[in-house]
């Protein structure tokens, strides 16, 4: 398993009973998790100096139950890099900590690839992975449906001074067709689907069912001389052995790395954050 073990503003204090209680900086926040199918050893909404509690309603959905001050948002910084924190719906906070392992990575293949690299960023959500490949020098393009969360990723942008990164708000395989009529190719792709969605005309996407043919489709917006491609899911079940197994059909024999992502504890545990399959090629 590959753990994200570099982070000094955040970290995972305690989980049980399908919540994990973390700290975002100087925040406690406490938020449900499916993975989390173990008991707690104490109760997590009693942790004294807990600030925000989300609680799943009955009916779907849910909401955020603040006991303190929390400012609406804020940032908080991993290595030479910050990120902008804000609760929002669904439990999320507009980041994903354990994808560093994948940044970590990605940085040091731009870095040593001493050429100029083209990224392509595909549901991209707030631009972790697009601040991380920028930071390293790479020219990054940055696809996502959700209009709010582009905003929130060009936010993430401009705390790091960064203006490298081109922004478009669309559906991904749609902004691949037309990538393939245009000619444009990418030396790296990095996509973190979704477990379900549907598409602006209502096309349903079901992991199980559509992440092979995307991935075959991405493809074709590979360069001639391709550095990386890096396939990351939150869904639960799905094997690393699947990611790797993909990526092997679809772009040939060579080193693939296919893990288990995850977050450290403070219980001394591993919390498993998903799987993850990245190819190299240099």
């Amino acid at each position: 398993m590959k753990v994200a073990k570099d982070w000094k503003d955040y970290r995972v204090i305690a989980t049980g009973d399908g919540e994990k209680l973390e700290k975002w900086g100087k925040y406690l926040l406490l938020r449900p998790d499916p993975q989390v199918i173990w008991h707690s050893k104490f109760e997590l909404s009693k942790y004294n100096g807990l600030d925000g509690h989300y609680l799943r309603s009955n009916s779907g959905g849910g909401n955020w139950r603040f006991f303190t001050n929390v400012p609406q948002e804020w940032t908080i910084g991993w290595n030479n890099l910050k990120f902008s924190i804000k609760p929002m719906g669904f439990k999320h906070t507009g980041l994903f900590p354990e994808q560093a392992v994948n940044w970590n990575d990605m940085i040091t293949a731009i870095k040593n690839a001493k050429r100029p690299i083209k990224v392509l960023n595909l549901f991209a959500y707030t631009g972790g992975a697009s601040i991380a490949c920028a930071s390293a020098g790479a020219s990054v393009t940055h696809v996502d449906a959700s209009k709010g969360m582009v905003e929130r990723a060009k936010e993430n942008a401009r705390l790091n001074g960064i203006t490298t990164i081109r922004y478009i708000v669309d559906d991904c395989q749609k902004f691949i067709e037309r990538e393939i009529r245009r000619g444009n190719f990418y030396d790296a792709i990095i996509m973190d689907p979704p477990s379900y969605g549907r598409g602006t005309n209502g096309e349903m996407w079901k992991l199980e069912n559509n992440l092979y043919d995307f991935v075959q489709l991405s493809k074709k917006v590979l360069s001639d001389n391709p550095l990386f491609v890096l396939i990351s899911s939150y869904t639960t079940g799905l094997q690393p052995s699947v990611l790797s197994n993909i990526l092997t059909l679809v772009f040939g024999e060579g080193k693939i790395d296919a893990d288990e992502i995850g977050l450290p504890t403070d219980e001394g545990i591993v919390l498993p954050c998903g799987a993850r399959g990245i190819k190299f090629w240099n």
